[in-house]
């Protein structure tokens, strides 16, 4: 007797994990055709029209480019450098360093010549105290607000409040951008500047890549296996999952290593939530809920000619560290704008979007996790027929391995940043072993970081940073 419920009850959780990710797949087809049309879409327009003329106009909007940093000594430097080579007049540099504890203060105060000026703060500004400013004696545009730590989010509110700019750009520190890369994002704003409020570029990652004077020479892949896999990953979402949100218009996260907003806007809403351990994702949902609520005409857009190249981890622990808190940021931000899941008065975000996210990346790995235990014992028991594992292992690999190839082959079909075709296969053998082994232990990092959730873990993570490949000395 209880070995026929014992049947019953684990046949039927094997179907429903085998259905959930059925239907997981389904969401992640439409959005990824839905990329795939808008890239054709953009490729086609970069290449026969100029939708406007990047250098000749006197009135792009001024530009505030905001750059969070704590502890980023090794890197600090070469990123501000690439920052004064972007190809925009309208542009002020401001670095926020939140409390560091290394020499990222100092570096840049002997690097640019930095002198302490006397700067009157907003009254309103919420964030940690500030201890000083300084201007570069060698680059006008470039501002140092020196604070006490408070988190990625306050450092980024100090920047937002303190400047006058009509946008801001938030880029990490760790970060170099293209030096077209600052038009490309604004060019939305300039074909709808009455409703745009948010775009985003592609980040990349920068491991293996040749480095010179700020900027990526060579793109390569990483000798490393972890960096591989990570640049694979990157092409899946940008050139896929953001690309086919954004078509959708249901566009939820702009990343934090490379977004443009309109500074009144963020500032209406409160700025970023220093709370929040993912604190791009947070804020796009918060303004998606709060312009819906006022009934505004908006858009946010995902632009992927813009490249910002990021160093990502190199060695488990840290890759770990970095998942389980964007897990946690996801499933906070979820629960907390858990109002919207499903509400028809948010529209396309509210019915579909929101639901589409709680569904396939918050209890996508949950559900996959699970399978992978209960399947196996399932047939360990002589219960389920071994069928139905291998049409698990069908759903969950063989589709991913596929999903993985599409984002590839998108960069090599639009962009083609990556010209070797080694290179290529590389990166498609990245994407079959992903789904062997990586994959699995990405379900274990999922549970790990719900757990953390659940017994109120908001640590952020710290990643060891290095200098750029090939960069050069600045001074």
């Amino acid at each position: 007797m209880i070995r026929d419920v014992l049947v019953v009850l684990l046949t039927t959780a094997s179907w429903l994990i085998l259905v959930f990710y059925v239907l997981v797949n389904i969401v992640y087809v439409l959005v990824y055709v839905s990329g795939l049309l808008e890239l054709r879409h953009r490729v086609r327009e970069s290449r026969w029209t100029a939708a406007f003329n990047r250098f000749g106009s006197p009135s792009f909007p001024t530009v505030a480019v905001i750059v969070p940093a704590y502890n980023e000594a090794p890197t600090i430097v070469d990123s501000v450098q690439a920052l004064t080579d972007l190809k925009y007049g309208a542009k002020e540099l401001v670095v926020v360093n939140d409390g560091s504890t290394d020499a990222t203060l100092e570096r840049l105060v002997d690097a640019f010549d930095l002198r302490e000026i006397d700067a009157e703060l907003p009254l309103d500004i919420d964030s940690a105290p500030v201890q000083g400013i300084y201007r570069s004696a060698i680059i006008d545009e470039l501002i140092v607000i020196d604070k006490d730590n408070g988190g990625k989010g306050d450092a980024l509110n100090a920047g937002i409040w303190f400047t006058d700019a009509s946008l801001f750009c938030a880029l990490d520190a760790d970060s170099l951008i293209d030096r077209d890369g600052l038009l490309g994002a604004i060019e939305p704003f300039l074909r709808r500047p009455d409703e745009m409020v948010a775009t985003g570029g592609s980040v990349r990652a920068a491991n293996g890549c040749d480095v010179e004077y700020g900027q990526v020479n060579a793109v390569e892949t990483s000798d490393s296996f972890i960096s591989g896999l990570q640049e694979m990953e990157y092409l899946r979402a940008f050139y896929a999952g953001r690309l086919g949100y954004s078509r959708l218009q249901g566009l939820l996260i702009i990343s934090g290593a490379f977004g443009l907003f309109r500074t009144d806007l963020v500032r209406e809403i409160g700025g970023y939530n220093p709370d929040s351990v993912t604190e791009d994702f947070d804020l796009v949902v918060r303004l998606h809920r709060f312009l819906t609520e006022k009934g505004r005409d908006y858009r946010v857009e995902f632009v992927p000619e813009p490249v910002v190249w990021t160093q990502v981890p190199n060695d488990w622990p840290t890759l770990g560290r970095q998942r389980r808190r964007w897990y946690r940021g996801l499933v906070d931000t979820l629960i907390r704008e858990r109002g919207m899941v499903g509400n028809p008065r948010y529209g396309r975000i509210g019915l579909f979007v929101m639901p589409a996210y709680a569904l396939t990346e918050g209890l996508g790995p949950l559900v996959e996790g699970v399978g992978y235990v209960l399947v196996p014992l399932s047939i360990a028991l002589g219960i389920v027929e071994p069928t139905l594992f291998v049409l698990f292992l069908t759903v969950t690999s063989g589709v991913g391995i596929l999903f993985s190839w599409f984002g590839i082959l998108s960069e090599v079909y639009s962009f083609r940043r990556y010209d070797n075709p080694a290179d290529v296969l590389v990166l498609m053998g990245h994407g079959v072993l992903e789904n062997v082994g990586y994959r699995q232990w990405k379900a274990l990092i999922a549970w790990r970081a719900l757990f953390e959730y659940c017994r109120g873990d908001r640590s952020w993570g710290e990643m060891d940073r290095q200098r750029f490949v090939g960069s050069e000395d600045t001074d």
